[in-house]
């Protein structure tokens, strides 16, 4: 708790002021990965483009999408999105965009327990030909449990299976994997990712980036109480979480991107189920 007010009231550490604003980036698509930390990327490097690194606003999808989204009018821009905390706090974050495509309620796996990324990619192919004017902002759950890429014990753990948030029992040592297990299941998540990802670049005309909403800490200190965090909790700003990847690769020729108004994007959903998938996903 002292770590969260410092770091939301010290200039230095208060990266919601201090972070990119990455709506206003030089892009024709961004493509995020959420909780990619820039180191994972950085060692699994295996998509076309010039790495370089910014710094996050926020250390949460919720964060991030109040600190880069709230209101703006991006009348250019269509939002394809597998993560559904668009839809849970749509009574707090005042956005508009020409489109939102939901993702998180037209195309959930249950076996998964995920919006699975092969899925994102088609979709969001799908979204590059019917909005050839407009940019496109893209977000995939992965690297975000629930692990799916390495068949091991830490794939089969939900959000859901407990009374509290897995990484809240992974701090409190109710989780029986080790910083080690955990860490490979995540790096095999994103490696499962990428080839889709890769694909969908292969795709989109113009420039396009590659960074995430923020990243994930496994069981390194934060500061300036020495605490060992685990996840991503929101309003505590260490390198592991505000350090995102910002992969730029330009493909020919830039987009011409058109404004135009809103289209009628219906956001309708059964909220408890959003909010079953949201427990899978680790938000409560």
């Amino acid at each position: 708790m002292v770590n969260r007010v410092l770091h939301s009231t010290v200039p230095r550490w208060n990266y919601a002021e201090r972070g990119t604003d990455f709506l206003s980036e030089d892009w024709d698509n961004l493509i995020i990965l959420d909780a990619c930390r820039h180191d994972l990327l950085a060692a699994n490097g295996s998509l076309p483009g010039d790495l370089q690194k910014r710094e996050s606003k926020a250390a949460s999808t919720v964060d991030f999408l109040k600190t880069n989204l709230d209101g703006g009018r991006f009348h250019d821009t269509v939002y394809v999105t597998a993560n559904g905390q668009i839809f849970n706090f749509r009574d707090e974050i005042d956005v508009e965009f020409h489109e939102i495509v939901p993702l998180y309620a037209e195309e959930w796996d249950d076996e998964s327990g995920t919006v699975r990324p092969e899925d994102v990619t088609r979709r969001a192919k799908e979204a590059s030909e019917r909005f050839p004017d407009k940019r496109l902002l893209i977000h995939y759950v992965q690297p975000h449990m629930p692990f799916i890429g390495s068949e091991t014990e830490a794939d089969k753990r939900r959000e859901s299976d407990g009374e509290d948030p897995f990484w809240l029992r992974v701090f409190c040592g109710e989780v029986d994997l080790s910083p080690d297990e955990l860490w490979a299941a995540y790096e095999a998540t994103l490696e499962l990712t990428l080839p889709h990802v890769r694909e969908l670049m292969s795709d989109l005309p113009g420039r396009t980036v590659v960074t995430s909403d923020h990243g994930n800490m496994f069981g390194e200190r934060a500061h300036p109480i020495p605490i060992r965090e685990w996840g991503h909790p929101s309003g505590v700003y260490t390198p592991e979480l505000v350090e995102v990847p910002w992969l730029v690769h330009d493909d020919g020729s830039r987009k011409r991107i058109v404004t135009e108004p809103p289209r009628d994007t219906e956001l309708k959903s059964d909220p408890a189920v959003v909010e079953e998938r949201l427990e899978d996903l680790g938000y409560r």
